[in-house]
């Protein structure tokens, strides 16, 4: 069955495999730990040594954006003190990105496979007798 964009989308918000759709992107009992491939369908979460560096980039620029800006602005507004300011971003440079974590890891497979929605294994075509792919 064919997976369109809208699944693998509403699949990535809600940290599930792209391909079959199952809760099994991080392994059972963990918070940070990623299955190398998803149990259930067998597609490959973990690609290649560095395929992390994309979702730690969205990491990183959704915590800027999301929780350091909004922190600067009500301090430069005077809205906030200095060392509340201070407090604030110790907390959310460290807190946010590891609470973010399990999201930014779907969020960067999901951006991969909307745009390349063929390399899907469900959605690729069925391989037919002669074909050297499965060599």
């Amino acid at each position: 069955m064919k997976v369109t964009r809208m699944q693998i989308i509403g699949r990535g918000l809600t940290n599930r495999c792209p391909n079959c759709g199952q809760r099994t992107l991080f392994k059972a009992g963990t918070f940070f730990d990623v299955n190398k491939e998803c149990p259930n369908c067998g597609l490959k979460i973990e690609r290649d040594e560095g395929s992390f560096l994309g979702a730690m980039s969205l990491n990183y620029g959704v915590t800027l954006v999301c929780f350091l800006v909004p922190v600067m602005l009500l301090w430069y507004n005077k809205v906030i003190g200095n060392t509340t300011a201070i407090i604030l971003a110790a907390i959310g440079a460290v807190g946010f990105p590891a609470l973010f974590y399990r999201s930014s890891r779907s969020w960067w497979l999901m951006n991969y496979y909307l745009v390349l929605p063929q390399h899907l294994p469900a959605n690729r075509p069925p391989a037919k007798a002669g074909d050297d792919e499965n060599i």
